[in-house]
């Protein structure tokens, strides 16, 4: 079993985000990166479907060189090697097409991606691999068993579940619940340094959306407090200054 894991490189929800360059470029200054959390899920359900020998992972970014230490974490909680595209990642399209021609050269078994990075919460990596490498794709998935050359996936949707068997290979996009993300620990840690990592260069692809600026959320505006008493008022700031009935 080969399995490869799609992994990004994104800020810590915890990091204050700001820009530069008139709102045009995201500033990178003081900004802690970590591996994007939904892929942690993909990584962690792939290190159980292996667990014992039963295949290898590859991680892989499409990133510059700073992203090497979130791949080196990926190498240290259970990945078998790494690929870096040596590239920025300019958009969701540019990620997947420089990943499906990788694995156009290196087929695998089974691709897994986490649902969505936190950064752009674009969703849409797993579906254009799918496309681009004519394999049955599904996203959001809770739920992923293998038997044999099949994979069951279960996702959630309005009303109930829907539960898939689809025969080898595919492309998954995990969700919470499939796998509890792993810690590495010390041994992990010390051969993460001697795993194989590889930086390919990016193959030439047209683009096709720009950013032209970012915006920060409006801030929070101030509490009112209402006695419970005073429900007219309650009602009168609700239709008057929330305008939510």
């Amino acid at each position: 079993m080969k399995i490869l894991v799609c992994i990004s490189n994104v800020p810590d929800t915890t990091t204050k985000i700001t820009f530069t360059d008139n709102n045009t470029q995201f500033n990178n200054n003081g900004v802690q990166f970590i591996l994007n959390p939904y892929d942690e899920i993909a990584l962690a359900r792939a290190i159980e479907l292996t667990d014992g020998g039963k295949g290898t992972i590859t991680v892989i970014n499409v990133g510059e060189a700073a992203t090497e230490p979130t791949i080196r974490k990926a190498l240290a909680i259970g990945a078998t090697d790494a690929v870096r595209v040596n590239a920025k990642p300019h958009d969701a399209w540019y990620v997947a097409y420089q990943v499906a021609e990788y694995i156009k050269a290196n087929p695998f078994d089974l691709v897994l991606t986490g649902r969505e990075s936190i950064d752009y919460n674009g969703s849409k990596v797993a579906g254009m691999l799918g496309e681009l490498l004519d394999l049955p794709s599904v996203s959001i998935i809770k739920k992923l068993d293998l038997d044999g050359d099949k994979v069951t996936v279960e996702r959630e949707i309005e009303g109930g579940k829907e539960v898939l068997t689809i025969p080898l290979p595919i492309v998954a996009g995990t969700a919470e619940g499939v796998a509890e993300p792993k810690i590495p620990n010390m041994r992990g840690i010390m051969s993460a340094r001697t795993k194989p990592l590889n930086v390919i260069e990016p193959v030439e692809v047209k683009t096709f959306s720009e950013i032209i600026s970012y915006e920060t959320p409006a801030p929070r505006g101030q509490v009112k407090l209402v006695s419970a008493d005073d429900t007219a008022k309650l009602v009168d700031l609700l239709h008057e200054e929330a305008r939510v009935i």
